[in-house]
């Protein structure tokens, strides 16, 4: 039986190449769509998953009467590759399997989703958005695709990742990597300790210290993404619960979560073919209209990289979403940040 819900729909890729030269024999893409299509097939939205997300977890900013209300677009989320869903270490069979999968980039995601996409006949997208590693494919897009990105929204994510982000999944992939258990990538079961380990090196990065001052994690409020009201009596039931659970989550397995690390890792617009690793011309190329939307307190993506990078875009808006959150500003967990992207994604389709 398959631990997970079949929800969702698979796109054959058939015989992939990537970046890298190496192939995905018998890729698959696993997606869901919310709304209908138009007749003309303008009302397209992609809206790609993050980092240890499926798709479900982006189905906190699509609703009726929301900015992506499905009675108005054809929201399109895409699995990304390695993340368990579409074709990844933990479902590819050998000799492709587990620690050899091969390597994937962001330019191989969007160009994975563009045969979706295209598949079904679009020529044009409303809005490309997403959040972390989603806002990375967002930009992806804008770069790989530009005659069919009309706007984008990339949220608490960037065009390139930087060298003090790259430190920070060092820290998660040592922490991981460190069990016995893991045996290189060829474990029979989960490595808990290891996992257990990362959730505690993310912890510390998810959210800001003013979270941690504030002792927000006591009053967390309702979770649209988790249809849940969150609130920790101590420290160590919120690390527990919270991030523990996430990555004990039997859903996640360990080389899935360091093929989408590696990904992420090695994200930069810039290596698009064509570009030379100019990450400025890359950015330059971007004909979208784009509204970045750093959060003001993120460890990892922090707001002042945005506002550099939105210089080079011509048509480029960077705006910064207040408070306390942090990276998780974007997850959908904040029911005030929440409302903060949904008024964007409003205006931004209304423009």
């Amino acid at each position: 039986m398959s631990k997970f819900v079949e929800d969702y729909e698979v796109f054959d890729l058939g015989e992939f190449g990537l970046q890298s030269g190496a192939v995905i024999h018998g890729g698959k893409l696993a997606y869901k769509t919310f709304g209908t299509l138009n007749a003309d097939r303008s009302n397209a939205v992609v809206y790609p998953s993050w980092y240890s997300g499926f798709h479900w977890d982006n189905e906190w900013l699509i609703g009726e009467g929301m900015g992506l209300d499905p009675a108005k677009y054809f929201v399109i989320v895409p699995n990304m590759l390695g993340n368990g869903l579409s074709s990844s270490p933990s479902n590819t069979p050998p000799p492709f399997d587990r620690a050899r999968f091969p390597r994937v980039t962001f330019y191989d995601q969007v160009e994975a989703q563009h045969q979706l996409v295209t598949s079904l006949g679009i020529e044009t997208l409303a809005l490309v958005c997403g959040w972390s590693m989603g806002a990375g494919q967002t930009y992806q897009w804008c770069v790989s695709h530009p005659e069919m990105v009309r706007r984008a929204l990339p949220f608490c994510g960037s065009s390139k990742t930087s060298e003090h982000n790259f430190v920070f999944l060092e820290g998660v992939k040592a922490a991981l990597t460190a069990d016995a258990a893991f045996q290189d990538g060829w474990y029979d079961t989960p490595p808990v300790k290891g996992l257990r380990a990362a959730a505690r090196v993310y912890a510390g990065w998810g959210f800001s210290q003013a979270f941690f001052w504030d002792r927000v994690y006591t009053r967390m409020g309702h979770s649209r993404r988790l249809g849940l009201d969150l609130a920790f009596p101590t420290l160590e039931d919120y690390l527990i619960w919270f991030w523990e659970g996430h990555f004990l989550d039997p859903r996640r397995d360990a080389n899935d979560l360091l093929s989408m690390l590696w990904t992420w890792q090695m994200g930069d617009i810039g290596n698009t073919p064509g570009f030379g690793g100019d990450h400025v011309k890359a950015l330059q190329s971007i004909t979208a209209k784009l509204i970045a939307l750093p959060a003001e307190k993120d460890l990892y993506f922090p707001p002042e990289d945005e506002q550099w990078a939105s210089q080079y875009i011509r048509d480029g808006e960077c705006r910064v979403i207040p408070g306390v959150w942090g990276h998780f500003a974007g997850s959908g967990d904040s029911a005030v940040d929440l409302q903060y992207i949904d008024d964007v994604v409003k205006e931004l389709l209304a423009s």
